[in-house]
């Protein structure tokens, strides 16, 4: 049986409070309820700057909301490793060989660099909560009464009108069982920093040593060690010096994470991924515990209340979700679809990604953690983890190559971390190609919004929107917007045209949308 995308149009005329600069009224963006999407589908709306929160979709409205957000994927098949994220690799070993737990002003200084996974970053850069959890309370009742109830009379309709019709279904896959939220931890409290008493406060010193020689400059020393190097090369220790480096340089992550333990390790780490949608075995009986993970780190590291932080807010954002588990012969084995990624250190859940396997890449949803283990630098561990599991799925599957990190955006200085992953790509709001992102800075720095595409002759593949493929669902029938104007007299020709733009014509000749 087919599977069909069926999904429900809002346009946003409405300003709402950004999670970024904190305006109340001036984050603009389009959102659609998807009651069923396939991954291809999806695929295809993340590539034209859509993202989801829950089965809630939303594109920001670039040109005039407050803080344009740039869809940033990392190509996971040529990435480079930086220092900072080496010595977080490191760092996560000695603590699991050893028990070696690293020292606050190390913790600080990784940070700064890229810790990916923000602790900054509000569950709310989503968009507006409250909306979405109006719109929820609407239509999840819908879910039931007008598509997923009667899936098989209306799939038959449609498919029906569809072979009558000529029209294209949306691809026939069968179903299978089986980190924007990006954090830098912090350095010293303030209060430990005020900790220590007067008396050890070190006294004045006396001045330079007379017996001792006089410190050398910087330039002084930087020549010593270029004449020294150019000794050794002339004794033939420079060659084996490089053959040292380019062993250290050529290290892969999978190096990194796959580096063997002692017999009796101090720690034992394990990563499972379980099945969202439906719900595995292994989700179902971890449940109790991923919630209260998940509340522990809203309240710790966001300072929500309890009261906005309740299981089914849970539920909503970051285990819901619109797809059928999907396989293909040349899929990934565990399928296509929503999981959670956890991870349990000696038997206990510390933390869990939320991601969406899709047929060109793994998308990070969301990322939340135990505070607890905050001195692990998880964020940029999990981002790491997430990027070596894409590669994994490569092997088995070739078309999943990319590492999608949600939103950039350059005007928020703690959003700024996801450049930091190599090779990462942005991609242009006006003609929806893809751009290395060390291009596209400059032109953010002078203006936040901004068009990547250099060709100022290329525009948006979409062209003018032709109604006859515009795919409905009315009264459980499929038929183009067309047809749909003559049954029932409307005046929402300029908002499904809007749509129509939006979603891109692979999705509108191929996705059912809703009209009452």
């Amino acid at each position: 049986m087919s599977e069909y995308s069926v999904v429900e149009y809002f346009p946003g005329h409405e300003g709402h409070r950004c999670g970024y600069c904190k305006s109340e009224t001036t984050n603009f963006s389009n959102g659609m309820w998807a009651h069923a999407l396939t991954v291809q589908d999806y695929q295809n709306l993340i590539d034209r700057g859509w993202r989801r929160s829950g089965k809630y979709c939303y594109k920001p409205t670039m040109e005039i909301t407050c803080c344009p957000n740039y869809t940033i994927r990392c190509d996971s098949e040529a990435i480079k490793l930086t220092t900072s994220q080496k010595k977080v690799l490191k760092k996560v070993y000695n603590f699991l060989a050893f028990g070696r737990k690293s020292i606050q002003s190390d913790i600080k200084s990784s940070n700064t660099l890229d810790d990916v996974k923000s602790t900054d970053e509000p569950i709310s850069d989503f968009p507006d909560s409250e909306l979405v959890s109006k719109i929820a309370e609407r239509t999840e009742k819908d879910d039931r009464n007008r598509i997923v109830w009667n899936k098989n009379e209306g799939i038959a309709s449609c498919s029906n009108f569809l072979e009558s019709s000529h029209l294209k279904p949306a691809d026939s896959l069968k179903r299978k069982d089986d980190t924007d939220n990006f954090h830098p931890n912090q350095g010293a409290t303030k209060s430990e920093k005020q900790s220590y008493s007067k008396s050890e406060i070190p006294k004045p010193g006396q001045g330079p040593d007379p017996t001792k020689p006089l410190c050398k400059k910087a330039k002084v020393l930087r020549r010593e060690k270029k004449q020294q190097k150019l000794r050794k090369k002339v004794k033939g220790e420079d060659h084996e010096m490089k053959d040292q480096n380019s062993v250290n340089e050529s290290k892969s992550l999978e190096d990194f994470l796959k580096a063997p333990l002692p017999e009796n390790p101090a720690h034992r780490l394990e990563i499972l991924l379980v099945q969202t949608s439906p719900p595995g075995v292994e989700f179902q009986r971890t449940f109790d515990e991923s919630y209260s993970v998940y509340k522990k780190y809203q309240m710790t590291i966001h300072k929500d209340p309890p009261t906005k932080c309740p299981e089914n807010q849970f539920l909503r954002f970051l285990v819901r979700n619109p797809f059928e588990v999907e396989s293909k012969p040349n899929g990934p084995s565990c399928g296509y679809g929503s999981f959670h990624q956890q991870y349990w250190l000696d038997g206990k859940l510390i933390a869990v990604g939320v991601l969406d396997i899709l047929v060109s890449c793994v998308s990070s949803v969301y990322f939340f953690y135990d505070p607890d283990y905050s001195f692990l630098s998880l964020g940029t561990y999990a981002a790491l983890r997430e990027i070596a599991f894409c590669r994994e799925l490569h092997r088995e599957a070739p078309g999943i190559r990319y590492y999608y990190m949600g939103f950039y955006i350059h005007s928020c200085p703690k959003m700024k971390y996801k450049g930091n992953y190599y090779p990462s790509f942005l991609l242009c709001p006006e003609t929806y190609t893809w751009h290395p992102i060390e291009k596209c800075t400059p032109k953010l720095d002078i203006s936040k919004y901004s068009r990547f595409e250099e060709d100022g002759t290329k525009e948006d593949t979409v062209g003018e929107v032709n109604y006859d493929e515009v795919l409905v669902l009315h009264k459980y029938k499929v038929m183009p917007y067309s047809l749909y104007r003559h049954i029932r007299v409307t005046a929402d020709d300029d908002e499904v045209h809007q749509y129509a733009r939006l979603v891109g014509k692979k999705c509108y000749s191929n996705i059912l949308l809703y009209r009452s």
